[in-house]
């Protein structure tokens, strides 16, 4: 079992560089995680991808849900999103 935990945690770093293999899905992802973005910001850069008015009240709540959050939190939802991706077959 410790074997299988050094592998797992030597391969990591590998993975982050790796990423998820789609640039559009790692910007959305950046920018919604990212602090200093702000909601219209957000929405200006996914603008292509939004049909309605409804979609675009949704992400700026979903947007807000990340701003109201502390730096700290963030930084623990950055590191849960590579081990999401470097979980990927």
């Amino acid at each position: 079992m410790k074997l299988v935990v050094v592998l797992m945690l030597s391969a990591l770093p590998l993975s982050c560089y790796a990423g998820s293999g789609c640039p559009m899905l790692e910007y959305v992802i950046n920018n919604t995680i990212d602090p200093s973005v702000t909601e219209d910001q957000y929405i200006k850069g996914l603008e292509v991808f939004i049909p309605g008015d409804d979609t675009e009240q949704l992400l700026r709540e979903f947007k807000q849900c990340f701003l109201d959050q502390s730096n700290r939190t963030l930084d623990y939802i950055k590191v849960m999103k590579v081990m999401s991706v470097s979980s990927c077959p």
